[in-house]
């Protein structure tokens, strides 16, 4: 499974462009991205500005190793007046079974909601896959909070971010997987780079012998938490 970074097809911070240049999902890009995930064989994930009659979607295209589309997740939490300005919010979070991985889907403000990874991993989820377009002086967020939501939810957690400068923002990069005890399993640098980490679901079980936080937690005693 290849996991690519946040508006991946476009770029992220185009300006004006990106009114001109959104797809709807089954468009000439996602076919070829469709065309070399079948002739590697392998996954991808796939982040574009995807158009659905009037409105705009930052989206993920998750396409399986035979080409077919398992899944186009839209972003459900918008970051900032860049956003905000284009894109509609989603109304759901999605997930995929693939390969008896059980994959929910964020795309990078999302994972700043610790009620969304929770939601995935109540639902038994073992992997959050991130396309993310995380900038700087936000290095926190890469190097703390992801660990961090893979410990406290116990699954696995995969964060693809873009890197180098485009336009007035420079991107962080510091990509990774964590384990489900908050380790990094792989990470990279603040440049260009391809990670590649294995991911092996013993490790959930193990995490869950020290601390069970889904099996215990006591949900009446949060209902002040929605509005």
């Amino acid at each position: 499974m290849l996991i690519c970074p946040e508006m991946f097809l476009t770029g992220y911070n185009i300006g004006k462009a990106i009114s001109d240049l959104p797809e709807p999902a089954n468009r000439a890009s996602a076919r070829r991205v469709a065309e070399i995930a079948r002739e590697l064989g392998i996954a991808v994930l796939c982040g574009y500005p995807e158009r659905s009659g009037d409105e705009i979607y930052n989206a993920t295209l998750f396409i399986g190793r035979d080409g077919q589309t398992l899944a186009n997740y839209r972003k459900t939490h918008l970051f900032g007046p860049i956003e905000k300005g284009v894109f509609e919010p989603a109304q759901e979070l999605m997930s995929v079974d693939f390969n008896g991985l059980k994959v929910g889907l964020l795309i990078c403000y999302d994972i700043g909601f610790p009620e969304a990874v929770r939601t995935y991993a109540v639902a038994g989820i073992n992997l959050v896959a991130v396309p993310t377009a995380l900038m700087k002086p936000y290095e926190s967020i890469a190097r703390s909070l992801v660990p961090t939501r893979a410990f406290e939810n116990q699954l696995f957690v995969a964060y693809a971010n873009r890197c180098g400068q485009e336009g007035d923002i420079e991107y962080c990069g510091l990509s990774c997987v964590c384990g489900p005890d908050g380790a990094d399993i792989a990470r990279a640098g603040s440049s260009e780079e391809l990670i590649v980490a294995e991911l092996n679901l013993s490790d959930r079980a193990r995490a869950k012998t020290r601390f069970n936080y889904i099996n215990e937690l006591r949900p009446a005693l949060y209902k002040g938490l929605t509005r």
